[in-house]
């Protein structure tokens, strides 16, 4: 049995739009309404979620019967957490807080078997069917999405520095931590903010690396996607039922006398 092929992987290398879903309920059933509307690839959130291990589980099983690569962001960038997640059969990983270059080539060597790596070895796991993938460890890292998150103003001067780490798939800005370092907590679509992000991010771009982000503005997403950004998540599922509730709601009882 072969290793099959990471699609999101060679989409973005590719420079292929790819539009993302992001994903905080912490729940297989809530993965399932959204698993078949067809997003390219949707982010199980550790870091801001009440996700563990099995929750994990549970949405990556969901995802794998979809079209959409679901990609992991775990709550640290830590080799324990990174290995029993790519054990588990993470496609990909979006590794939050990189600040440095020493950081950023941490994040890929967790990703990593010895000598590239420190990758911790077993040859019976979720990721290889459990020893049936005869070439798991000579192919996993070619397929493995390592996206990095940018998230300070610190990390976007260092950029173009932490993206040139050889085994990086992508970089991930984080507006509203960005947005927080410059004092504008709470406004990640502040113009400040994006003033800030476009030019690294064209920087990045026309040297063949992909971008990608989070925002909530479907409009704004699009723009992004259309100026050159490769992966974009247009919105989270705790936000859609969010909205979708208080429109409800408020569409009933504007009709009452």
């Amino acid at each position: 049995m072969d290793l099959e092929q990471n699609p999101f992987t060679h989409a973005i290398a590719a420079g292929q739009k790819q539009l993302g879903l992001w994903i905080s309920f912490a729940s297989a059933f809530a993965a399932e309404v959204t698993a078949p509307s067809g997003y390219d690839w949707a982010l199980i959130d550790m870091e801001h979620s009440p996700n563990d291990y099995f929750s994990v589980l549970g949405q990556l099983q969901v995802f794998a019967s979809s079209q959409t690569t679901a990609i992991v962001r775990p709550e640290w960038n830590d080799p324990v957490i990174v290995k029993r997640l790519l054990d588990m059969g993470v496609p990909g990983l979006l590794f939050p807080m990189i600040q440095t270059v020493e950081e950023a080539q941490k994040a890929v060597a967790a990703t990593r078997y010895p000598p590239l790596g420190m990758r911790g070895v077993s040859g019976n796991t979720r990721a290889n069917k459990f020893g049936r993938v005869g070439d798991y460890f000579a192919k996993v890292a070619d397929e493995t999405t390592v996206l990095l998150q940018i998230e300070t103003a610190s990390a976007l001067d260092q950029a173009e520095d932490i993206a040139a780490v050889d085994g990086v798939s992508g970089i991930f800005f984080g507006p509203a931590d960005i947005a927080a370092d410059m004092g504008l907590l709470g406004k990640p679509m502040n113009d400040a903010v994006w003033n800030a992000i476009m030019p690294v991010a064209r920087r990045l771009m026309d040297k063949g690396m992909p971008v990608g982000t989070l925002v909530s503005d479907p409009a704004f997403a699009a723009r992004l996607l259309n100026d050159g950004f490769t992966f974009v998540a247009c919105g989270s599922d705790t936000g859609l039922l969010a909205k979708a509730s208080d429109a409800l709601l408020a569409e009933v009882k504007g009709q009452l006398r």
